[in-house]
Parts: structure tokens; sequence; C-alpha cells
């Protein structure tokens, strides 16, 4: 999901609206989520899913996160149910997160910042691809998982040990037989409505599934995420950290839950 763009001193997500008229649109992402005024739906449906390690490919530094990518061409990794119809397939997961623990999730809970957040991004299959399904109201969904500062997590780890070797903008690993469902919290309850991309090009194509559970990271696990860099390798150092959109006008929009 690379768009060729990146963070940094001239280049933050304040000058995002520069070149994408879609910026201002009416569903925006990320959003504060209010508990109080994001009723219970009985109609939500519980999430299901299914991935398979085998659909693990990559890991990327793309010069603004790190992301892990999948290869799925037989519906084995994917996300059905919840607030969403038909099958959606993952396509990668990637984190977002700030310079200190008091900041870095891009949604945050009646106000609340998370250190970091975790976005699980899927593209509905009825369309032929991950890119043609990136552009229509109903092509992705993404679901989004906070970080909360804790005891060290054995799941996380096993990915921020794969890190070390993709420090600098553009560099790729092997990323084989890993299970994305280890770091999802015991609870699927669940916040939804529909938005968009939280990078350029800010597509107003996803419909946002954000788990009301977090799952922990120790600080020491959190400076392994802020070891990254923006830069590439002999360019000037710049670590990657506050790579995160804040929140985004409601506009209106309904914001339901999966729970009471």
């Amino acid at each position: 999901m690379s768009h060729g763009w990146g963070y940094g001193p001239t280049n933050g997500p304040e000058k995002w609206c520069d070149g994408f008229p879609i910026a201002n649109g009416p569903r925006q992402s990320p959003i504060d989520v209010v508990p109080g005024q994001a009723p219970h739906d009985p109609a939500l449906k519980p999430l299901k899913l299914k991935y398979d390690p085998a659909t693990s490919q990559s890991i990327l530094n793309n010069g603004h996160s790190f992301q892990v990518d999948f290869l799925d061409e037989a519906d084995k990794s994917t996300l059905t149910g919840g607030p969403i119809s038909g099958t959606y397939r993952l396509r990668q997961f990637h984190f977002h997160w700030g310079a200190s623990d008091d900041r870095g999730s891009e949604h945050t809970v009646a106000g609340t910042k998370f250190p970091c957040e975790l976005h699980l991004v899927h593209w509905n299959t009825k369309y032929p691809s991950f890119g043609d399904a990136a552009g229509q109201p109903d092509g992705l969904a993404v679901v989004g998982v906070f970080l909360k500062i804790g005891s060290a997590n054995p799941s996380l780890q096993k990915i921020l040990d794969a890190v070390e070797s993709i420090k600098f903008k553009g560099k790729q690993t092997t990323f084989a037989g890993f299970d994305p469902k280890i770091l999802l919290p015991p609870s699927l309850d669940y916040w939804t409505y529909d938005g968009s991309l939280t990078t350029p090009p800010l597509l107003e194509s996803v419909t946002w599934i954000v788990l009301r559970q977090p799952i922990s990271v120790s600080p020491a696990q959190m400076a392994q995420f802020r070891s990254l860099m923006f830069s590439g390798e002999g360019e000037a150092a710049c670590c990657m950290q506050d790579n995160y959109r804040p929140p985004q006008p409601l506009k209106g929009r309904k914001v339901r839950a999966s729970f009471k």
C-alpha cells in the first residue's frame, strides 16, 4: 500500500491535504470513538477471521511504516461476518506509533491515545484485485487493534525480531509462516464506521472495525518500533516515529458497537 510518499520534517500528516482533495471528504479516518455516542447494533454479526500462516510472504520498510505482506489466491486468509457482506482477503498488516508512549494510535477512544495501533488490511474479493477494490466504497475492511503499555508481548516479538533486518527505507526480507491471529485480543468486540485509508491517497473505501480490547506491548518493545528509519541507508538518519494521522471530523457519520 505504498504510494511513493513518506514522512519527514516537511512531509508529515499536516502536509497530506496538498494534492489530495479527498483529504477533506465526508468519510475520512481515523476518528475519535466516543463510546457513549456509539450505540449497540444487534444486527452486527461476530467477526470471523481465518488466517493461514502459509500466506505470509515478506516484511518491508516502506518508508512510512513497516508492513507484512500476504499472498492469498484461494481465500485462505479471510475476514467475513461483522459489518461486512461477502469475503475479504488479508493483503497486509502494519502499525502506526508515536515518538513516546503517550501517543501513536490513529484512532482514539474518548480522546485517549494509545502508543501504537495495528491495522490488518483486507480487500473485497468481489473485485478483481486489491488495487481495484481500493477505489470502491466497499472495497476494503481494516481491523484496528490498539496496543497498550504492559507486559512484553511474545507474539509481537516475533515481528520485532525481523524488524532488525529492515531498519532502512526500502529494505525487505522474507517473513513466512506467520499467523496474524496471534496478534488479536481474546475479545473481538468492535466499533465500526465508514472511513478511509489514513495514508495518501486517503481513499474513502474502508469499512473500519476497531477492536475494543487492546493487546499489550512493553516499553522496550515500543523502543524497537522506534529503532526503524524513515530514511534509506546512507541518507541522513530520520527515526520512524509519529507516523500516525490525527483524528478527522465525523461529519455526521454513525459509529456502531457490536456489544452492549
